[in-house]
């Protein structure tokens, strides 16, 4: 049968790739640290240190996974083989759907690992923190911020990943002026890094009595949970630590006290924010992390520039030059103006199905770097 001819014939260009993939993940290299870290959780004294138990239950939880799943598309693709057999010798047109199936089944897998193969960053592994800024535009942009705040949580929660609000400010009449929270899962920062930018919202404003339409703009920071101790100097004349009361959703704890912590970083500008911890002094260690963690990554863009002299990457996400339009009238579509990665069902990438546009930079920038 032609159909089966041609998933045959596809399913063949799929054999060097798994065999390169499986090549770089260097899974007997895996299996060994697999057996070397269960070993050492045997220890009796290996629960003491919860810092270090914790950070081993990470990577072995990572190279099992990498594993199983590279084990199970091999499995998978000799299913596939042996339905496909089956289809020749039974003749029979029924198989094809459930054989199709399969090997689409296979193939958004097997893409799903290529794309982690590119997350080589130093902190790519790392949990995300986000802070989504509402920009000029008063309600209209507050709506936008708080739509989008809902697409990346939405975009959590169908990873597995966990959310957690550091900071929030509600919007004067809806939405959000601003919001810090923090995206805990594997890889979640490697995967988040390419949303650092401004977002552009067009749309006939339901806040709007004449119906036109009307454009939003709202600015997302990402940076790296970092907890080893940087190599990042922070002089106290540098600095500026304010304290508020806490706003917005954040339990029983709010409004009782001044612990939410603002500092502020004279030479860089920089504001880092955090109200959700249990303590001022709590909120104050992971407003510092967090600007430790800001000005490293700033670091590394001035000595990337330096290095390779590419700044497009940093006027791409200045204030003003949008990453991405979200376009809901008069037609519907997403776009991505650096990878030109497009979606037209605008609901679903609201929705929280950002991933063509997190995997199209994860290829544009892969190929970026080879060419430099």
């Amino acid at each position: 049968m032609v159909e089966l001819d041609l998933i045959k014939t596809e399913l063949q260009t799929f054999k060097e790739p798994l065999k390169e993939i499986e090549a770089s993940l260097e899974l007997d290299d895996k299996k060994k640290r697999v057996a070397e870290l269960e070993r050492e959780m045997e220890e009796p004294d290996f629960w003491d240190n919860a810092e270090k138990s914790q950070r081993y239950m990470k990577e072995l939880k990572s190279a099992k996974d990498a594993i199983e799943t590279i084990e199970g598309l091999n499995t998978q693709y000799e299913d596939i083989e042996t339905l496909l057999e089956m289809g020749y010798e039974e003749n029979d047109p029924s198989l094809i759907p459930d054989i199709q199936d399969e090997f689409d089944s296979f193939k958004e897998t097997l893409e799903e690992l290529r794309i982690s193969t590119l997350l080589s960053g130093e902190y790519d592994r790392n949990n995300a923190i986000l802070r989504l800024n509402a920009g000029a535009g008063g309600t209209e942009s507050c709506d936008w911020a708080g739509m989008l705040y809902r697409m990346y949580t939405r975009w959590a929660e169908k990873k597995g990943y966990s959310v957690e609000v550091l900071d929030y400010l509600d919007g004067d009449e809806a939405g959000i002026k601003s919001v810090t929270f923090q995206i805990d899962g594997e890889n979640a920062y490697g995967y988040l890094k390419s949303e650092k930018g401004v977002h552009r919202l067009v749309r006939i404003s339901p806040f709007n009595a004449q119906g036109k339409r009307q454009t939003s703009f709202t600015s997302l920071d990402v940076m790296p949970e970092i907890n080893e101790d940087l190599d990042i100097e922070i002089k106290d004349d540098d600095i500026r630590i304010d304290t508020y009361r806490s706003s917005g959703a954040g339990g029983q704890h709010i409004n009782k006290t001044s612990s939410a912590i603002r500092i502020t970083h004279f030479p860089s500008g920089i504001v880092v924010q955090c109200q959700n911890e249990r303590s001022q002094l709590q909120n104050k260690e992971k407003a510092m992390q967090m600007l430790k963690a800001k000005l490293y990554l700033l670091r590394q863009e001035e000595n990337a520039e330096k290095l390779s002299d590419i700044r497009g990457e940093v006027k791409d996400i200045a204030w003003g030059n949008q990453i991405r339009s979200y376009v809901m009238q008069p037609y519907t579509m997403v776009k991505d103006h650096r990878t030109n990665v497009e979606v037209a069902q605008v609901d679903s990438v609201m929705d929280g199905y950002i991933d063509p546009f997190i995997n199209g930079y994860l290829k544009w920038i892969n190929q970026a770097k080879k060419e430099n």
